[in-house]
């Protein structure tokens, strides 16, 4: 049964442990979001994973069942994946070529994700030193073509080789509003998609590079919606068709898998 007459509250907290504390001790708590940097550290509270949040080995979406048990999800998955193909669909717009995700924190992770299912080629930029590979050390999902260092990228191969930028890090977010990443923007053009995962400023200044060569560009904002429909739609008992297809899903799968 769908719970009834939920209200949605902000939590601050010092440290995790005290969060956790606090809210194991609140009655009627039915869920709860879970934001940076807490969604890898947050996992060993928890009871139950689902196989998406598993698989990337990040938690945005806490489900709390009658009998207690905290079940960890991941809806920037289904957020991301849904506002990526309405704004493919609503400008007739394909992804021939090769995705350049940027970044490999907890969001990178959910995009890389989202790529493999679709069976979506894709490089991955991060800065040195970072693991390459998204998710549990068992996932056999994340497999980026090819793994860059800021800096060793040239404008010919975004011109060649990728047909869409997806920016995962926080860079250009406010109050820095000055930041983006380090790429060659020069080698985009009308025949690219850009698309940032922050939401504020509402124009970044990644977005304003990408668009200043002609691609088609988009914030994060939709993506925001669309996870926390996701979660609502989780806190009351139902997890939408439309995200299974969204993933190719199929009927039977198994959506809940133990920790």
């Amino acid at each position: 049964m769908p719970y009834r007459n939920l209200s949605y509250h902000n939590f601050d907290f010092g440290d995790l442990p005290s969060g956790i504390r606090f809210l194991k001790s609140c009655e009627g708590l039915r869920g709860l979001n879970v934001t940076l940097p807490y969604k890898r550290t947050i996992i060993p509270y928890l009871d139950g994973l689902s196989q998406e949040a598993r698989a990337v080995a990040a938690v945005n979406t806490v489900c709390i069942a009658p009998d207690g048990r905290w079940t960890g999800h991941n809806t920037d998955i289904v957020g991301f994946a849904g506002s990526l193909q309405a704004m493919l669909s609503h400008h007739r717009r394909n992804l021939e070529k090769k995705a350049l995700v940027v970044g490999n924190g907890g969001a990178s992770q959910a995009v890389q994700y989202v790529f493999a299912r679709w069976g979506l080629p894709y490089d991955l930029l991060c800065r040195s030193g970072h693991e390459p590979r998204a998710g549990m050390p068992d996932s056999p999902l994340f497999q980026p073509a090819r793994v860059w260092q800021y800096g060793q990228i040239e404008a010919g191969y975004l011109a060649r080789e990728i047909s869409i930028v997806v920016n995962t890090t926080c860079l250009g977010m406010y109050p820095d509003t000055g930041g983006c990443p380090m790429l060659p923007y020069e080698g985009l053009g009308p025949e690219h998609s850009a698309f940032d995962l922050v939401y504020n400023p509402e124009e970044t200044l990644f977005m304003k590079h990408c668009a200043r060569n002609g691609a088609l560009v988009s914030n994060g904002l939709d993506m925001l919606h669309r996870q926390a429909e996701a979660s609502w739609s989780l806190w009351n008992g139902k997890i939408p068709a439309a995200n299974r297809e969204m993933l190719g899903m199929a009927p039977g799968f198994d959506y809940l898998c133990p920790l």
